[in-house]
């Protein structure tokens, strides 16, 4: 029979390239039937696929709701900027990405973790005294989606579990159960600005618990954690020995009233995997552009846990290198008043929404500090003809053509999530609408209790 020898080559830096020689013994393999075996189609989805769950999809697509004919649709739902053409990004951050396109020297592979010159120029960006970064603290992803994905599963193994807030982004849910790993939620204290609920979190650490996700500012809550709260958080982390993922992609997308500390330069002993990116601040989303920012001072993750994000990172050979070829002009360059310009914008936008919606009877909005969301608390007790958060949003589509995310999405009922990205216009009359819709809805006290009693 024939043998086959397969030799695998590296040199220096280049990645190992497969020799494959044929020795030919004299004998051939027939084509027929491999004993013991019967040929059978019998393709199937994978268990990992199977586990693959995004509650957002799953909510949204149940949605079989029609808008109003009669009124334009608005929606508050999509956490993507660029949506309305409103917020458009930078020149410079364009014109960077034409200039590494014409030049033709961005078009192979880059090394799996990000060109060397582009992760230094993200350390260099982030880098402070507090906490100290270098190129070799930087592990460039596709977008901040993967960077999370890859923190997860260097930290935490299947039968494990991670800390994952409630409310939450439900990415981290769909990529833990999809990896086998157990999630446990801890609560968020709507009446504290979202605050997390120290003692909560805390009760759910064992020793099966492989992280704790912080994702500061927050999405869906619009929240900004203080100095004080986020070194009560860091307490939590170390006393327990539980390092921290950080999910910093809104990070200094915070009103001027307001100040964000990256969690990483406050903490003094807890190893920490900061996830960021260009999605949000630079409003390219779509560009797929992100990173993990290693913070380890006491060695606590050692080359292990570097050396996993480094093996894991060549499952997909690195993000986008065009973009990549532009990141240090777009850190470096983009000036300072189109981040102001932005924030002012989302500012105004919150502060004009808050200001309409907490006059509406019914309902119970809290004022964001940062990112582009605000949580908006229905009383379900005055509006008693729908089950749920779920059931408002759609009645809310079906007769005012205004659509916005339940917070059920987001493992929180009775809310819902409205997206401030959209021009004022727009907010307006969005507002306007939500308010006709709970007027023609809402029962006080004693017409809630006479509707009950008629079901």
């Amino acid at each position: 029979m024939d043998s086959y020898l397969i030799q695998v080559n590296g040199h220096g830096d280049h990645a190992p390239m497969l020799d494959v020689h044929l020795k030919n013994t004299g004998n051939n393999i027939s084509p027929g039937k491999v004993k013991g075996r019967k040929p059978r189609w019998a393709v199937r989805a994978s268990e990992m696929s199977k586990k693959t769950f995004n509650p957002v999809r799953a909510i949204v697509d149940s949605m079989k709701v029609e808008p109003n004919p009669k009124k334009a649709m608005i929606s508050l739902s999509l956490g993507d900027p660029t949506v309305f053409g409103n917020l458009p990004t930078n020149d410079e951050v364009t014109q960077a990405v034409k200039e590494v396109l014409d030049s033709g020297q961005c078009n192979g592979y880059a090394p799996s973790v990000g060109y060397q010159s582009c992760r230094e120029a993200v350390a260099a960006y982030y880098t402070c005294p507090e906490a100290p970064l270098k190129a070799q603290d930087v592990i460039l992803t596709s977008g901040c989606s993967q960077a999370i994905e890859l923190a997860l599963a260097v930290l935490a193994n299947p039968g494990q579990n991670i800390l994952v807030p409630r409310p939450g982004f439900s990415l981290y849910k769909t990529l833990a159960l999809s990896m086998g790993i157990e999630v446990k939620l801890y609560n968020l204290l709507p009446e504290k600005a979202w605050e997390i609920d120290l003692e909560h979190l805390e009760s759910l650490v064992d020793e099966k618990t492989a992280c704790l996700i912080v994702n500061n500012p927050s999405n869906p809550c619009g929240s900004v954690f203080s100095k004080s709260h986020l070194q009560e958080i860091l307490a939590v982390a170390s006393r327990q020995c539980v390092p921290i993922l950080a999910d910093e992609i809104y990070g200094d997308m915070v009103f001027a009233d307001c100040k964000f500390e990256p969690i990483a330069t406050l903490s003094t002993n807890v190893p920490i995997l900061s996830c960021g990116g260009l999605a949000k601040r630079w409003l390219v989303p779509g560009w797929r552009m992100g990173w993990i920012l290693i913070h380890d001072r006491r060695d606590i993750f050692g080359n292990e846990i570097r050396d996993g994000l480094l093996r894991l990172s060549q499952r997909i050979l690195g993000p986008c290198t065009i973009v990549q070829g532009a990141l240090e002009r777009i850190l470096h360059r983009t000036p300072p008043e189109f981040y102001h310009n932005t924030l002012s914008i989302l500012k105004s936008n919150a502060d004009l929404c808050y200001a309409a919606l907490s006059a509406i009877p019914g309902l119970q909005p809290v004022r964001p500090a940062g990112a582009m969301y605000m949580m908006v608390e229905i009383e379900m007790e005055h509006f008693p003809e729908f089950e749920n958060d779920v059931e408002f949003t759609e009645r809310l589509i079906s007769e005012q053509s205004v659509f916005c995310l339940p917070a059920t999405c987001f493992e929180y009922p009775n809310f819902f999530r409205v997206v401030i990205t959209v021009p004022e216009e727009m907010i307006l009359e969005a507002c306007s609408r939500i308010q006709e819709f709970c007027e023609m809805h809402y029962q006080g006290a004693e017409g809630a209790q006479d509707l009950e009693c008629d079901k």
